[in-house]
């Protein structure tokens, strides 16, 4: 989604969106302060400390006027404003330097909002980039906000896409291991997937009838068998049955050759086995403008396609497209599904 594209932010009157930042000492302040400075976010909440805002706004010489609010309060905003639903930190932070303190902060900012959200509070959740190591240091098990919000809505199941005006890239396993993926794979996990990544991109994306490539597991997608028998027994056959009801699919393909125009010119997505297998094809093609999806949640959720930037935190040096992009996305669907 190029920022081209989906020009500025305009959000509609309505319902408003929610932000939480992320890592506090990560570049999920400086994004949210560098954009309110430029764009109307007067239908935005950010989940925050406030003075973590203010001061990371001084740092970057970028002045922002805040309003501290409560969810339901009514607020105006412009261009320069921002309205904050304030969450203290746990100890003071510094831009670039992880402070495992700070772990309880970054998960209370995003309960609130993901508590928000199954309220009917807010339209939509944006969420800055989190730092899972410092969180997991911390003592509170946290593999990505994929997972975390799945738990929180009681989910058994949801879907992660990334998206670019060009591709979008949906993961059958998400934030685990290379050693436990295959293990992972099974038909009924591919098949609720599968359900989950049709069911949404339908009433989602307004995709009538989406058409799904399916990535095989193994290199070749396992050359019938002798480089791994999982495309044979899993993928297959969950193939050949969602497709006996109707869906549009087509695989495993191999990886390495997925990803060409030959194929891609007709499919609406791609779904990849592992995070690592399709993720870096679409980074490579169009970082800082991607944006993160979670599919199957009971709320919309998008997200920018970085990490947290330690090294650039509070420099000035940080692009904001992914994070308006994801904006925009997340406001595209709410007006379709509304």
């Amino acid at each position: 989604m190029s920022n081209n594209n989906f020009g500025s932010v305009q959000l509609q009157k309505t319902k408003p969106l929610v932000i939480t930042p992320g890592e506090p000492a990560g570049i999920g302040p400086d994004i949210i302060v560098q954009l309110a400075s430029l764009e109307d976010l007067s239908n935005c909440i950010v989940i925050a400390d406030p003075d973590l805002l203010k001061q990371r706004a001084e740092q970057l010489n970028t002045p922002i006027a805040i309003q501290c609010i409560e969810p339901n309060q009514p607020f105006n905003s412009s261009p320069g404003h921002l309205a904050v639903f304030p969450v203290p930190l746990k100890a003071p932070c510094q831009a670039g330097q992880l402070n495992v303190l700070n772990a309880d902060y970054v998960l209370a900012t995003l309960k609130i909002a993901a508590q928000g959200c199954l309220a009917g509070q807010f339209s939509a959740l944006v969420t800055g980039p989190v730092h899972k190591g410092i969180i997991n240091e911390a003592g509170r098990a946290f593999s990505g906000h994929t997972e975390f919000l799945a738990a929180m809505a009681n989910v058994s199941r949801v879907v992660m896409m990334l998206m670019s005006d060009e591709l979008k890239v949906a993961l059958a396993t998400t934030h685990i291991p290379l050693s436990k993926v295959s293990p992972a794979i099974t038909q009924p996990l591919l098949a609720e997937t599968l359900r989950i990544l049709r069911a949404e991109l339908i009433g989602k994306f307004a995709i009538a009838n989406p058409r799904i490539l399916v990535c095989g597991l193994n290199p070749h997608a396992g050359e019938g068998g002798h480089l791994g028998r999982e495309e044979i027994d899993i993928i297959i056959p969950v193939i050949n049955q969602l497709k006996a009801e109707g869906f549009d699919l087509a695989g495993p393909f191999p990886a390495d050759t997925i990803f060409i125009p030959k194929y891609l010119q007709n499919a609406d997505v791609v779904l990849a086995m592992y995070h690592d297998q399709g993720l870096p094809v679409l980074k490579y093609a169009a970082f800082n403008h991607v944006v993160n999806v979670t599919l199957g949640l009971p709320f919309i959720r998008t997200s920018v396609d970085h990490g947290v930037a330690l090294d650039l935190a509070g420099t000035g040096s940080t692009n904001i497209d992914s994070f308006r992009d994801a904006i925009k996305c997340a406001q595209s669907i709410f007006q379709l599904v509304k």
